[in-house]
């Protein structure tokens, strides 16, 4: 057999044994050029606004480059190592170990390089698209053409040239370090199997556990008012990574070992076939791959946790859009009022205009907040925020002693909580006013321009107002007193007036609802889309490991399943216990992933958004439908291995 013939055999059983990793390697590739062809698009970076998309796009691609060349250096690890015993071989025939590092240096030059070459073409295909998806996601009204990039091309081709260095680095080193006999035991040393679970490794797993409840339990009381300092909070949040973390690898070296081996002892060591294929097989292996799980879970719930925040921000731009512009135009200025209802009237655009004082006053607010973090800069004795009038609202009535708050920020309620009721004073300049507080509402009634970022508005009794005008502070007012707020009659005119808006050169603050919606979309659209590829990749290059894992189980248990087929059991009866032994394997670290990513998004989602569950269980239940193509694909080809087990 001449060494051409013997690489072309090589590369057909390659192509039939691992087409998953050459589907995910011309993945990759297309992603990565898609990825880079964005980045040298002037189109991107024409889009309104302050987003700088090329350079989002930029340090996204750098942080795939780095998951992309783990994988593929990870799973050519787990390749040579499978082709161990062929290696032997052909030094037992009398190859140097020179030559057999030719031929693997040619066969993977054809491998990698032609799937380079089809993921660069399908990632040219796809670029048009992509670019389609994300100026949709952002907002952005432009033409997406196709267009070849030669920055792109030369970079790629660059990145995965340097990678395929190190591939054949890594190759390199496994032959010269291997003996003969050693490449024929590589294999069977790969795994590591304990059949007895020693008292430290409960302890082990238990203690991993409680570490990982811990970690839960502080993320919960992150921002409660138990770390009053940024020092405090800083470190808690360094104490719960390291918790869960440590935990989750405990967890996979002992805990799922001691429950396992809890319900073996519990039966007295009668299994059925089912759970020695699946409850046996894991409890032998969990321990080996403890590393490479706690890695896939803590980043699997790094992207889930990422994407749900940065679509938390996209879901709720619409409702913070209106909670902080309130109306669909907002202004403080009568002659900039006055420029734009000019502007809709010489257009024929209907609307409607309603006027509001809005007044700024020192309020004593002590006897119903609580300050949670000291290093904040307020002080709940002297808090300046907005008064406005109950007659000025339909939605609020009160009498003279009495006062209502409405509008507090999220943020800013988890910082400084207010209490249901109690005594307040509201302070002009000469005279204090005392007042009962009635509790807080969740409507916004006035422009974000009044409100320093999220403070209460107080609605007090017409009277008290007018007592308070007259008392004013200067030293403490707006530039402007006065809130004009226009909202259209036909909602479908929207998009026609603000360009009207944007148009208008304006005198003091001014907002467009709709402009603030689109550039929070934008913003946090762009993070989602990159966030939601390199999740993606990261899906693919994990799935495919775990995928590549269990390749090696199965080849290895293959002489189990042929004498248990000889003993009599039916496909079937083996495919149920791998079903099942599937479930634990693609299913513990996509529920533990999906676990920490729920805590770590319920405790901070406020920060980025009005919704939590919608955005949160869409990317969940995706993330997971995605993943589980993975663990069908692995029980397919079990039942492939089972098959030919006779």
């Amino acid at each position: 057999m001449s060494i051409n013939h013997l690489i072309l055999q090589n590369l057909k059983k390659n192509i039939k044994n691992y087409y998953l990793y050459i589907f995910a390697l011309v993945f990759t590739v297309a992603l990565y050029f898609a990825f880079v062809t964005l980045q040298y698009d002037p189109a991107l970076d024409q889009t309104k606004g302050s987003i700088k998309g090329a350079a989002s796009i930029r340090t996204a691609s750098v942080l795939l480059v780095a998951i992309v060349t783990i994988f593929l250096l990870y799973a050519n690890n787990i390749f040579i190592k499978r082709r161990s015993k062929e290696i032997g071989l052909l030094q037992l025939i009398g190859m140097t170990k020179s030559g057999i590092f030719r031929i693997l240096v040619l066969e993977n030059l054809i491998l990698y390089y032609g799937s380079l070459i089809f993921g660069i073409f399908i990632g040219f295909s796809a670029s048009r698209l992509i670019m389609m998806i994300l100026f949709k996601i952002i907002g952005v009204e432009t033409a997406a053409t196709l267009s070849f990039s030669t920055e792109a091309l030369i970079q790629t081709l660059v990145v995965f040239a340097v990678i395929y260095l190190f591939i054949m680095l890594m190759n390199y080193l496994f032959i010269k370090r291997q003996s003969i006999l050693s490449l024929f035991r590589v294999l069977s040393s790969t795994e590591e199997k304990v059949k007895k679970v020693s008292l430290f490794e409960m302890f082990l797993g238990i203690f991993g556990i409680l570490l990982v409840i811990l970690g839960y339990f502080i993320s919960s009381k992150l921002f409660g008012g138990d770390f009053t300092t940024m020092t405090e909070l800083f470190l808690a949040m360094i104490f719960i990574l390291a918790s869960v973390i440590i935990g989750t690898y405990l967890f996979y070296k002992g805990s799922v070992r001691f429950i396992f081996y809890m319900i073996r002892k519990k039966k007295d060591g009668y299994l059925t076939i089912n759970e020695v294929l699946s409850l046996s097989s894991i409890m032998f292996r969990m321990k080996s791959n403890a590393l490479l799980l706690t890695i896939i879970t803590t980043v699997s719930a790094l992207a889930i946790g990422l994407l749900a925040l940065s679509y938390i921000s996209y879901y709720s731009a619409e409702k913070s859009a209106q909670n902080y512009v309130v109306a669909d135009f907002s202004m403080v200025n009568e002659q900039d009022a006055e420029k734009f209802k000019e502007a809709l009237a010489e257009n024929k655009i209907g609307y409607s205009e309603k006027t509001m004082d809005v007044i700024q006053v020192n309020a004593n607010i002590k006897e119903i907040s609580e300050i949670k973090l000291k290093e904040m800069n307020f002080d709940p004795n002297i808090m300046t925020m907005p008064v406005i009038s109950d007659k000025d609202t339909d939605k609020v009535d009160v009498s003279a002693k009495e006062t209502v708050f409405t509008g507090y920020n999220d943020l800013l309620q988890k910082f400084m909580p207010l209490k249901d009721s109690g005594r307040i004073e509201l302070q002009g300049k000469k005279e204090t006013i005392p007042q009962e507080y009635l509790g807080l509402r969740h409507d916004y009634v006035v422009y974000d321009y009044f409100t320093s970022g999220g403070l209460p508005v107080a609605i007090v009794d017409e009277t008290i107002f007018e007592t308070l005008r007259k008392d004013l502070n200067l030293d403490i007012q707006k530039e402007s007193t006065l809130f004009i707020g226009i909202d259209l009659k036909d909602k479908n005119e929207m998009k026609k007036a603000n360009e009207l808006f944007q148009n208008i050169t304006f005198n003091s603050g001014h907002d467009s609802q709709l402009e603030m919606s689109n550039y929070q979309k934008a913003n946090m659209g762009l993070m989602m889309f990159i966030v939601g590829f390199l999740g993606l990749t990261f899906l693919i290059t994990s799935g495919c490991i775990l995928y590549f894992k269990q390749m090696d189980e199965s080849e290895e248990e293959k002489p189990n399943y042929t004498i248990l087929r000889k003993l009599g059991f039916t496909q079937i009866d083996l495919l149920r216990g791998i079903r099942a032994k599937q479930i634990f394997n693609f299913g513990i670290p996509l529920v533990i992933g999906l676990a920490h990513s729920y805590f770590a998004v319920k405790s901070g989602w406020f920060m980025f958004g009005t919704e939590l569950w919608t955005p949160m269980i869409l990317v969940m239940l995706l993330y997971t439908a995605l993943y589980s193509v993975f663990g069908i694909l692995s029980l397919r080809y079990y039942k492939k291995v089972i098959k030919e087990a006779l």
